[in-house]
Parts: C-alpha cells; structure tokens; sequence
C-alpha cells in the first residue's frame, strides 16, 4: 500500500466518522452507515479523493454476517422455516418489482437517450446484485454506466428513506429474538472469525455472490443452530463495521454519476419511490397472512441491499433474521432466474 493510498483512506475514515458522530448526536437512524454513507457520496462527487480500501470493506460485511448469524437459534429457525410461502411470494414479489421497474425506464427513456436497448432496462430494473447485474448487461451488449447509476442510486435512496420512515413511524424493538445479551468471548471470538474466514474463503473460490458476507453468516447460523454459543458481538465492532460498509457504498458516486444522464436519474428516484410504496403495500397484505410485523416484512421485500436492510433490521430490532432470509433467498433468485428470463423474453420476441 503506497503512501498516498494510506492517506486517502485514512481521510476518508476521519470523514465518515466525523459524520457518524454528527448524525448519533442528530438521533438520525442507523446512523454508522447512513453518516458514512452521506458524507462519502458527497465528498465523491464533489471530487474529493475519497477511497475505500478493499479488505476493510470485507472485514464490515464479514463482522454484520456474523452478527446476523447469530440470530438464529433453533427456535429462530423453527420460525423461518414455517413461512417458506411467504418467501415465495416475497421472490415473486421481487421479479414482478424489477420487472415494472425496467418496464418503466424502457417507456419513459427511450425517447431521450437514442440507442436504448431493452438489456440495459432490464438489468438497470432488477432487484438485488447489483455488480452481478452489471456484468450481466455487459455481456448483453447493455450500456453498463446506466446499469450501474441505476442501482446505486436505488440502493441510496432505500438505504436513507427506509430507516427514516421506520423511524418517524415509530416501528422499531419489535424483535424479541436479538442478541445484544449474549457475551462477548475473546477466545469464541477467534474460533468464530477462523471459521468464518474459512467460509469466505471457500465461497470467493467458489464465485459465489457477497463471500464475505454470506460466508461468515452461514457459518455463524451452522453454530447458533446447532445450540452452540461461542460469543455475543460487542457494539463498538458492529458500528465500525456499518461504517465501513457506509464508505463502500458512498465512494460509487463519482463525478462521473452526477454527469450520467439526468433524466435517466431521476426517472429511477421516481421508481424506487414507487417500489418503496408499493412494496409497503405488499408487506401490509403479506402480514395479513402471516405473524409478522409489516415493518419487517417491508424490510424483506423492499428494493434495497441485503446488507442495509439486515442492518436496518438488526439495529432497530425489527426482525433480522426474517429479514435476512427473505433477503438472501431473493439475491439467489435474481442471481439464477434473471439473465434466463431476459433471454427468454428476447426469444419470444423474435420473428
């Protein structure tokens, strides 16, 4: 690592938690990321030399993996496996989602950006592994920079708007099942993070999306299932590691965003605020059926990341571990049905 690097990264972590500090002192909503998050974005497109160093970035998503894994215990597990239904539906809910989304670029840009193919709408509207999705649209043929902008504004704008709506609405500690009580080990600590290192490690090889976080979280739920306590998660190492993660998510917006077709821009803030509602409404009918709070089933099968909707479930105790299957069965659903599925339609539409 060069000097220079060093120094970037170092002001870049002072700035995100200056602006951490600033927003607990504001009583904002998870405000080790959201802060972070801000400030970066900000600073990124206003061309300050922002940076995020890779390993610290795994080290957030492998810390919150953990952290959620922990959650479930055999009784928790017992809980999730009786709503395989509703996951269903939420999958379901998440295809429908992405594809009115891409519908809605389709009509609403195609006569303001010439040469608009149907791969960078599709890509560009579907829910959920959003570097995957880049890819993707690559190899379509898809104009890969509006892919991109696409999903990191979504993920933007659901990563700050959800909390704070949780938040106004008073829906939070909701969740009997957190684990804030569990003690902190040293050495269960080590043994976990080896373990979780391990599991990482074998999903990175095996080209596996988020490695660093999935890993960590089933290797975590493979303990707590089992019954077998090793260690509590202290909050100072829960709150760096949103940090880190806020950071990740904030260095994404470049200059270069800010100069990537306005009208593309905000014709996807309109529709994510449209997903946001509608996913609202599907959560409330969702809940009809089943135990759960809306709340946490709008955290389930709102367009956003896994990891700020974990987050966002974990800190205001709103049913994390629904939250994070709901999550993670809709990532592998998107992963494995949506390139199949563009495919499909395009062969369909063929004379």
């Amino acid at each position: 690592m060069t000097s220079p690097f060093l120094l970037r990264v170092v002001a870049t972590l002072l700035l995100a938690l200056a602006a951490a500090l600033l927003c607990v002192w504001l009583r904002i909503p998870l405000p080790w990321m959201i802060g972070p998050l801000l400030a970066t974005a900000a600073a990124s497109m206003l061309r300050a030399s922002t940076t995020s160093w890779a390993p610290l970035r795994n080290i957030g998503q492998c810390t919150i993996g953990l952290a959620l894994g922990l959650y479930f215990t055999p009784q928790v597990g017992a809980l999730v496996l009786g709503l395989w239904w509703a996951v269903l539906l939420g999958i379901v809910w998440a295809l429908l989602l992405g594809w009115l989304f891409g519908l809605w670029l389709q009509r609403t840009q195609a006569r303001h950006l010439p040469g608009l193919n149907q791969a960078t709408t599709w890509f560009a509207g579907a829910i959920g592994a959003a570097s995957e999705m880049t890819l993707l649209a690559e190899r379509a043929h898809a104009r890969t920079d509006l892919v991109a902008a696409s999903h990191s504004l979504r993920l933007l704008i659901v990563a700050v708007l959800v909390p704070f709506g949780m938040q106004f609405s008073g829906w939070q500690g909701i969740d009997g099942s957190a684990t804030a009580g569990r003690a902190f080990s040293p050495g269960g600590m080590l043994l976990l993070v080896l373990a979780a290192s391990a599991g990482a490690w074998l999903l990175d090889r095996l080209g596996r999306a988020n490695p660093w976080f999935m890993g960590p979280m089933v290797v975590a739920m493979a303990f707590t299932l089992a019954g077998i306590e090793l260690t509590g998660i202290p909050g100072w190492l829960s709150n760096a590691a949103q940090l880190f993660i806020g950071v990740s998510l904030g260095v994404r917006f470049t200059p270069a965003f800010v100069h990537t077709a306005p009208r593309w821009l905000a014709a996807v803030a309109v529709g994510t605020l449209a997903m946001i509602g509608l996913s609202a409404g599907f959560a409330w009918l969702l809940s009809l059926g089943t135990d759960l709070h809306p709340a946490t089933l709008l955290l389930g099968t709102a367009p956003g990341g896994i990891a700020e909707m974990s987050i966002t479930a974990k800190v205001l105790q709103l049913g994390a571990p629904v939250v994070t299957v709901f999550q993670i069965c809709r990532l592998f659903a998107v992963l494995v049905l949506v390139d199949p599925l563009f495919h499909w339609q395009q062969r369909r539409r063929r004379p």
